[in-house]
């Protein structure tokens, strides 16, 4: 404590002689005294002695202090106030600074008192385990002390907290205490304790910080809260914050929805308090923290989709249109939404759709658009209107095609009721105001960011000078502006209008020769960039030589040699001749040395600290990086090199179709495969949904099963029980002999069912034996007669039958008849007993009459129900035999048709072999002319043996004779 002690020695005004000696006393009471109550008192008036005289209360009482928060814990009441004299000690408290007018050594007595309580790490230990304390008067003054203490040396206090145990999760409880000044200052704890740590933000996160905050911000009223939201903000902003980690963990907790209500600001008329306008920049900053472009991609496009989704960005377009809402509200909000909607194609689509509550209504990109180009706006706006442009057209190639669209002839509205982007972007462009100069060149430049397509169709663009005289392309107006110079008066910068265009001609001349070929076709363009770059003007005008030396490079490095007069080696012969080459690369390094350029290089966002430092943008820094390199090495090449750059560059321009032509067809097989996929996917879960099914129909069945085989043994059961107690009773008149009769005609019924069945199996097997025959009929002629004449017996036989089975059946249907009639008459003589009056007598007899009466009368309803169901399985047993009739009918008709063949097809068979009979006996005719002459010859007789048939043969041949005679007089017969 040296140290201390010299800076008391040096204070000009030290306290008096009595107070040192005061404070001494109490030091050594607290130190040496054996009752609580005098300890308590001394501290209690080292407490009222420390704010007045810090140094030496710190000084002589600290240890003291220290040693009273280890030993007293019990007694609440001095702990409280040894821990409010060691909060008036650190604490730096200004209006006491300025009443004593210390001296610059003493306003840093904090951090050196912080620094000698940090050394024994046990004492924050210590501090951390009083803060689970329950008692205001002990957890109040230790929040404050632990925050003084982050306050001062915020990163070694950290480090203590984060190596001790669960030391981060003792100070997440105060979030949870129902004292809200508790509540709020451990809020402001939490603040200086996860200021700059990541790790200290990961723990806190995951303690369910964001939770608890939410609630917070929620219970206070959101955005029309008051201090308390705007700590919670704070707190929010240092947990999330360059810490993707947590942001990650935001989004999947799904917080970002809870957001939404925040911007919900209500009736234009409630007013704007200053409170207010705080909490609401504060929670755009927080949604710019999630959607941030130094995020990475693939965080920041998931929150700008979950922002899309739950409606946030709705909201921040409902803020953007609506009237009466403050001007650095409005600006915040405008750089907002634009970096919500930066490289999301839905995001940017839906603010394409937004529009203004005017009328007529008006596209919100056109509001805006208006306000940029209209210098009596504030310079902010302007800046935010510029960003929000540039984040709706980048990686937009739809948005940056629906805005050159605006400026070609067959999309402008001739009547002039509207006002369209690519008009308010011209306006801006050739006006007097060089700020909107350079904002409106910017702004098409970035139309034309990485859009090959927009380059040329933006080459069409016509604008009507001045009346009478031919429309003047707008590559060619913007050239003539340029080579005007300082001619024109313009209110602003004096390069800000030219650095503007020779960004937009550099943007749009790259990778595009079409635009190059259109600069260079006029004759006027090459000479002024050679004569700007080769004067030796001031220091302003060296940035304007280097931009006119980066578009003369880009005209020669994507120059297609298509204009003779303007090939490549002729303009790099030009510059070596004019300028020189060391001096052009000399001027194109002009541009990245510049001040400026490495500033609007570090961020997409245009933050200028006023307008005539709005010189450079982020994209073209880019491209000026991609390009200077690549121009210095064109202007240092040859004739030969160019060729064979030339040809390298055709053969990856193939390569390149190549790979983009395989890129298509695997695209186009991956999505194949995925609706294959998707095809398998739905075709496995209706196989498991059918093979569900049919498991729950198979248990079904076996349920079923054993239920029927259940019912049929308790049916067996009760018809022998009912066989054994049915002994020659009479009930009501009824017979047994009668039941006997009944099931005696069922079983007669049965048998005819039977034998009916076995004479349609007859029928049946009939019918094939006749197919059968039918067959083999075409095989041999004779026995086709013999079928046919049996096929006709058969179809009277079946005739008969058929007329038997008819009769049979109406003779069945009869007797089913009179069962179900005997069936009604026994139901009413059933019922007719059991509404009859018993007979007087004893009543114990009647009694058990009556029940075995209801008990045989159960037994015959029973019976009843059986009979019932027999007759009802007879009658469809009836009409299958129908069905099986009607079928046999149309075989009958099919056989007689197949007969009806047959017949023809014998007649066809009887012709040929009349004529087969006509040809043997020519032949029997030849032979035997034969014979007579071969007898007058006079030849031997072996030769003659030779000729005749032989006996065997011929008596064969006389057989099949007189069988093909019976034949045909068989066929005559028929």
């Amino acid at each position: 404590m040296n140290f201390l002690r010299g800076v008391m020695g040096g204070q000009s005004a030290g306290p008096q002689h009595t107070e040192a000696e005061t404070i001494q006393k109490l030091c050594d009471r607290v130190a040496s005294s054996t009752l609580l109550d005098d300890r308590r008192n001394a501290v209690r008036a080292l407490k009222s002695l420390s704010k007045k005289y810090r140094l030496e209360v710190g000084i002589q009482a600290m240890e003291h202090l220290i040693h009273v928060l280890q030993t007293d814990r019990s007694d609440s009441e001095i702990i409280g106030y040894a821990l409010d004299t060691l909060y008036n000690i650190i604490s730096n408290d200004e209006e006491e600074e300025v009443e004593e007018n210390s001296t610059r050594p003493s306003e840093d007595l904090g951090s050196q008192f912080t620094e000698i309580f940090i050394k024994q790490p046990e004492n924050i230990t210590l501090l951390l385990s009083l803060l689970e304390e329950f008692d205001f008067h002990v957890r109040w003054p230790g929040v404050k002390l632990l925050t003084s203490l982050l306050k001062h040396l915020g990163p070694q206090v950290q480090q203590i907290i984060l190596v001790s145990p669960m030391g981060v999760s003792r100070l997440m409880d105060l979030l949870a205490d129902s004292r809200e000044v508790i509540r709020n200052d451990g809020v402001l704890l939490l603040q200086a304790l996860t200021r700059s740590n990541g790790a200290i933000q990961k723990i806190v996160a995951f303690e369910n910080a964001f939770e608890r905050l939410l609630d917070i911000i929620t219970e206070e009223g959101n955005s029309d809260g008051g201090i308390v939201v705007e700590d919670c903000l704070l707190l929010l902003q240092n947990l999330l914050k360059n810490n993707n980690s947590n942001q990650n963990f935001f989004k999947e907790g799904s917080y970002i929805q809870r957001m939404k209500p925040w911007f919900e600001v209500g009736d234009e008329n409630s007013g704007w308090s200053a409170q207010k306008v705080t909490n609401l920049h504060l929670m755009l900053q927080l949604v710019r923290v999630l959607v941030s472009p130094t995020n990475p991609p693939g965080a920041t496009s998931s929150c700008q989709k979950a922002m899309f989704q739950c409606g946030l960005l709705q909201q921040l377009c409902t803020i953007l249109m609506a009237t009466g809402v403050p001007a650095d509200i409005l600006t915040e909000t405008i750089n907002t939404v634009s970096e919500v909607i930066r490289g999301c194609q839905v995001n940017q689509d839906y603010f394409a759709s937004v529009n203004a509550p005017s009328n007529p209504p008006r596209p919100a990109i056109v509001v805006l658009l208006m306000s940029m180009v209209n210098e009596r706006q504030p310079f902010v706006l302007r800046c935010a209107v510029l960003y929000c442009f540039q984040c709706f057209l980048y990686k937009n190639q739809k948005g940056q095609g629906e805005i050159v669209s605006t400026l070609l002839p067959s999309t402008i509205d001739a009547t002039g009721n509207s006002v369209s982007a690519g008009q308010l972007l011209c306006g801006g462009l050739f006006s007097t105001d060089s700020l909107s100069n350079w904002c409106a060149a910017v702004a098409l430049a970035h139309a034309l960011q990485e859009n090959a397509t927009q380059k040329e169709q933006l080459l069409r663009v016509q604008l009507a000078t001045s009346i009478g005289n031919p429309p003047v392309s707008l590559l060619q107006q913007c050239t003539n502006i340029l080579s005007q110079g300082d001619k024109i008066n313009r209110r602003g910068s004096k390069i800000q209008t030219r650095v503007g265009l020779l960004m937009l001609l550099c943007t749009w001349l790259s990778n595009c020769p079409i635009a190059v070929t259109h600069f260079l076709h006029n004759s006027a363009n090459v000479p002024f960039l050679t004569g700007q770059i080769a004067e030796n003007l001031g220091e302003e005008e060296q940035l304007v030589q280097g931009l006119c030396a980066l578009l003369l490079g880009i005209t020669i490095y994507f120059n297609d040699n298509s204009l003779e007069s303007y090939m490549k080696e002729k303009l790099k012969q030009l510059i070596e001749k004019r300028i020189g080459k060391e001096n052009f690369i000399e001027k194109l390094g002009f541009i990245s040395k510049h001040d400026l350029y490495s500033r609007a290089s570090q961020k997409p966002q245009p933050n200028f600290l006023s307008p005539e430092c709005m010189i450079f943008d982020h994209e073209f820094t880019k491209l000026v990086k991609e390009l200077e390199g690549v121009i210095t090495k064109a202007i240092y090449k040859s004739r030969e090199e160019d060729k064979e750059e030339e040809e390298v560059k055709k053969t990856l321009e193939q390569h390149d179709s190549i790979v983009t032509h395989y890129k298509n067809m695997i695209r186009e097989q991956d999505l194949q495969l995925e609706e294959l996929k998707q095809q398998i996917s739905t075709l496995k879960c209706q196989n498991e949904q059918l093979q569900t099914a049919v498991t729950q129909q198979a248990s079904q069945i076996q349920q079923h099963k054993d239920q029927y085989n259940l019912l049929k043994i308790q049916l067996g059961k009760e018809t022998q029980h009912q066989g054994s107690h049915n002994d020659g009773a009479q009930m009501n008149g009824i017979q047994p002999e009668e039941i006997s009769r009944l099931r005696e005609e069922v079983e007669e019924l049965k048998s005819n069912q039977e034998l009916l069945q076995s004479q349609l199996a007859e029928k049946d097997s009939l019918i094939e034996s006749l197919k059968s025959l039918e067959t083999s009929s075409g095989m041999n002629e004779q026995s086709s007669e013999a079928a046919s004449i049996r096929d006709s017996e058969q179809i009277a036989e079946l005739k008969q039958e058929l007329e038997t089975l008819k009769s049979q059946l109406n003779t069945q249907s009869m007797e089913i008849n009179n069962l179900q009639i005997e069936k009604q008459e026994l139901l009413q003589k059933a019922e007719a007993f059991a509404q009859s009056v018993p007979v007087p007598g004893d009543s114990e007899k009647i009694a058990a009459k009556t029940t075995d009466v209801e008990g045989r009368l159960s037994a015959l309803l029973e019976e009843n129900k059986e009979l019932k169901n027999e007759i009802k399985s007879l009658s469809e047993e009836k009409t299958a035999i129908k069905e099986q009739l009607d079928s046999s009918n149309s075989t009958i008709a099919i056989l007689q048709n197949e007969k009806n063949s047959l017949e023809l097809h014998i007649k066809d068979s009887k012709k040929e072999q009349d004529d087969l009979l006509v040809l043997l006996a020519d032949q029997d005719q030849k032979i035997i002319a034969i014979k007579k002459k071969l007898k007058e010859a006079g030849h031997p007789d072996e030769e003659e043996d030779e000729l005749i048939i032989p006996v065997g043969q011929d008596d064969e041949f006389d057989e099949d004779e007189d069988d093909d005679k019976n034949d045909i007089e068989g066929d005559i017969q028929l």
